[in-house]
């Protein structure tokens, strides 16, 4: 039987967004999610936006979702807000085929992945 995942536990300042099953390889979308890794809210939504890859817009909504359960669910202060942690997750991997010569099968595999974004509201003293 597999192992039990334990549930990440939050903090008290802090909220977080999953995007679950994302049509990327976890490899493509580490490449957008070390951009904001550290950065302000402002400034990694700012880079999201400008960025022209897919996983990008999709990181966009998740961070945004993440911002909004700061907001509403933990009633942190947007103005303070700094993305503490953002990890792709492996997910589900697809296998399909495509025929080739001589009767034999190409193994085509899609991969999917599971985005997650950590927001925390800084310190007072921290810059």
């Amino acid at each position: 039987m597999a192992k039990q995942k334990q549930a990440r536990r939050l903090g008290d300042h802090q909220a977080q967004s999953v995007l679950r099953g994302v049509k990327t390889s976890p490899q493509k979308a580490r490449l957008v999610l070390d951009l904001i890794r550290g950065k302000s809210v402002e400034h990694a939504l700012t880079t999201l936006k400008l960025s022209n890859k897919k996983v990008a817009r999709l990181a966009l909504g998740a961070l945004e979702s993440a911002i909004a359960n700061a907001e509403n669910n933990h009633n942190l202060n947007v103005d303070k807000l700094v993305v503490d942690a953002c990890f792709a997750d492996k997910g589900l991997v697809m296998k399909r085929g495509r025929p080739r010569a001589r009767g034999r099968f190409g193994k085509i595999l899609k991969p999917t992945c599971h985005l997650t974004i950590v927001v925390a509201e800084k310190a007072a003293d921290a810059k």
